[in-house]
This record gives C-alpha cells, structure tokens and sequence, in this order.
C-alpha cells in the first residue's frame, strides 16, 4: 500500500470484515458481565450503554441479534463523530479499521485525547501505529506482562491492531 491509496476519512466507513472481527474480539455475553478488573459493566459485544444510551447494568440480559443490532447502531454513530476528528486526513481501510476498532473498546473520549490521533494530524501513519502500543494497562494493571492472567486478552488485542495497522504502511 502507498500514501496514494489512502482515502480521505469521509469516505470511509468500517468494513464488514472489520466489524466481524471487533465482534469476535469482543466475545458476546448474554448476561451483562464485567469483563475486566475495573472496567465497566458490558453486555452482548461488548456494550457499555443501552440502545437509549443509559449505562448497561449488571443483570441486564440480550440475545444474539439484539446485540448485533446494538452495535451496530452504536458504531453507525460513533463513526460520524469518528469522521469530524479525522477531518481532512486519508487512510488506508484497514488503518481506518484498527482505529475504529481501538476507539470501541476504549471509547470517543479517549481516542479524541489519544497519541494515535495526535500522530494522525501530524501526518506520521507508523508513529499512530506504535502509539497503539501504549495502551496496554487495565485498572492500572500492565497487560504485556508476558504470562499476565489478567488481562492477556487486552495486550493480544492490542498485537493485532499494531500489527495489521503497520502492515498497512508498506
């Protein structure tokens, strides 16, 4: 891939391929559960908040197709604000996808602070990739403690996203 074949953000929206795979990483519950030490409560694949956007609750219950409905909708949204904090720059798809992946398990909030971000509007494509890489800790737990019991997942997750997201810069 080249920096010619990058499309302005607008145009771009999270690919079927993508959204399969953030549902999988997710994992579904149909009984909202806390999935790691100190996060909030999720359910179905992995969502923290309601169709009408009040905080998911424990006891809370989904079935398969109301959880994919659920995020769905919720990335639809998230996307249109996704877009306004990108405006003007080109991505590849699958960069695209990585960041939209990282912004839904770590929330609008944090991606607009983050360094993958800061990195993007300065024009420096690998350093947002290796900025994924600094988020690795779970209720101030270092998830790339190699053999961590923890919060294994998170740090895999994050291997992936790194991954894929440098490989889209050759």
């Amino acid at each position: 891939m080249s920096a010619k074949n990058r499309i302005i953000v607008a145009a771009l929206t999270l690919s079927a391929t993508a959204f399969v795979g953030l549902t999988m990483e997710e994992g579904y519950s149909s009984t909202a559960i806390i999935p790691t030490r100190g996060d909030l409560p999720t359910l179905g694949f992995g969502s923290t908040t309601r169709a009408d956007g009040t905080p998911v609750r424990l006891g809370d219950t989904t079935t398969p197709p109301q959880a994919l409905q659920r995020t769905l909708q919720y990335v639809q949204q998230d996307e249109a604000d996704m877009r306004k904090t990108l405006e003007g720059i080109a991505l590849h798809q699958a960069e695209y996808d990585v960041f939209m992946d990282w912004r839904y398990q770590y929330g609008a909030a944090a991606w607009r602070s983050s360094s993958m971000l800061r990195e993007l509007r300065a024009g420096n494509y690998a350093g947002a990739c290796q900025a994924l890489l600094k988020y690795r800790f779970s209720a101030g737990y270092n998830c790339s403690t190699p053999g961590n019991k923890v919060c294994a997942g998170v740090w895999a997750r994050q291997l992936k996203r790194h991954a894929a997201c440098m490989a889209a810069q050759s």
